[in-house]
């Protein structure tokens, strides 16, 4: 992975741990559809300036419909849906890092739904890792609670809307449209979806006025956290692969657990902290590269004996 892709993937993970902070304040006084719609569909505006002020040549075809409407659904709509309502009970940093399970639900989806991306035993072995981090996490506490257990299992949820999100991403090559392009139609999607929803569950306009903080939140979960992100989103897929892609949620818990300690005072326990520490070794045994760098360390340590 070359350097510009690391910085693109800081950056994003930078973007997307803000999210949750986001998530976490404007869910007080906005109802989970109505902030989802609202995030899309001001993404969803904002790019088709951007595409629009640029003179930007978009061509459609029916794939690339279809792929849209296919990362609406899986990396849009259902996640951050499921996100977002079991943020109304749970912290900041858990939330990011049961989010952070996303890589390993993405390699077992690849090894389904593909055959040139099949699992190994170092994969095996991270999503097993990974797995015994999330059963860390829920802990026994969580089972007997009746609480917090499904507002976790919602994010796993939509950890694992974005493992098959990223499969699907790659019916994007070869069909020719720009990050900005690729983003704005999956985020139109998105907002056509969510819209029906919200006229029938959410019915926003018999809602008290949200006040200042939640109404920002929401701004900034859309110009941040959604337009933003998402260019640099498809910018790295281009580059590295949704595999590689994936890695970011490794580097989210730590952004989004520390502003949710800035901000909103938040902590995390030693069951948190443990089953983020498996969720990162699962993560960095799939990506390859520390144990080998540890390999190579060991090597020349046992050399210079």
């Amino acid at each position: 992975m070359t350097r510009q892709t690391w910085i693109l993937l800081l950056l994003l993970s930078l973007l997307w741990g803000g999210s949750f902070l986001f998530q976490a304040v404007a869910v007080t006084e906005i109802p989970v559809f109505t902030i989802v719609w609202s995030r899309v569909l001001l993404a969803a505006i904002v790019l088709w300036l951007v595409i629009a002020a640029t003179g930007a040549r978009v061509v459609w075809s029916r794939a690339a419909v279809i792929a849209c409407l296919g990362m609406s659904v899986t990396n849009n709509a259902v996640p951050f849906s499921l996100i977002i309502w079991g943020q109304s009970h749970i912290a900041v940093g858990l939330a990011s890092i049961l989010n952070a399970t996303t890589p390993l639900w993405t390699v077992l989806a690849l090894h389904v739904f593909t055959r040139d991306d099949r699992l190994t035993g170092r994969k095996i072995a991270a999503v097993a890792l990974g797995l015994a981090g999330v059963a860390v996490l829920v802990g026994p506490e969580a089972l007997g609670s009746g609480g917090p257990l499904l507002q976790q299992l919602a994010v796993l949820g939509g950890a694992l809307s974005y493992g098959l999100g990223g499969v699907w991403s790659r019916r994007f090559k070869g069909l020719g449209l720009s990050p900005p392009a690729i983003a704005a139609g999956q985020l139109t999607g998105s907002s056509l979806i969510l819209l029906p929803l919200v006229l029938t569950v959410d019915q926003p306009w018999a809602l008290p006025t949200p006040g200042l903080a939640p109404v920002l939140s929401v701004l900034g979960l859309a110009l941040l956290s959604t337009t933003l992100a998402y260019v640099l989103f498809f910018r790295i897929l281009d580059l590295a692969g949704p595999a590689t892609l994936s890695l970011v949620t490794l580097l989210i818990p730590v952004s989004a657990t520390g502003l949710g300690w800035a901000v909103l005072g938040q902590s995390i326990g030693p069951g948190e902290l443990g089953g983020a520490a498996l969720i990162g070794l699962g993560l960095a045994v799939m990506d390859g590269r520390p144990v080998a760098l540890l390999r190579r360390k060991l090597g020349r340590a046992k050399t210079g004996a």
